[in-house]
């Protein structure tokens, strides 16, 4: 699967894994901050943990340990671009 693909599935996995209930645009700059205030979701440190479990039960893939982790959850084409390379 390709980035372009993953980008409006992993977007609508973390509406529904993060249990959002604002409205959240349909179209998500891909390069914002996926976790903090900039975030278009509003997400915090305790919604990374969901993400990445919903990211492993969906794709398969693993994501672990504290560095790689911040680094695939910087934005939603950082998750893309790890979930097309590993999954």
């Amino acid at each position: 699967m390709t980035v372009d693909e993953l980008l409006p599935q992993l977007r609508d996995l973390i509406i529904e894994a993060c249990h959002i209930q604002e409205d959240v645009p349909d179209i998500v700059d891909a390069d914002a901050a996926l976790i903090g205030e900039q975030s278009p979701f509003g997400l915090d440190s305790l919604d990374a943990v969901e993400i990445v479990v919903a990211v492993q039960r969906r794709f398969g893939v693993r994501i672990g340990g504290e560095t790689s982790g911040r680094e695939v959850l910087q934005s939603l084409r950082s998750l893309a671009e790890y979930v097309a390379a590993n999954g």
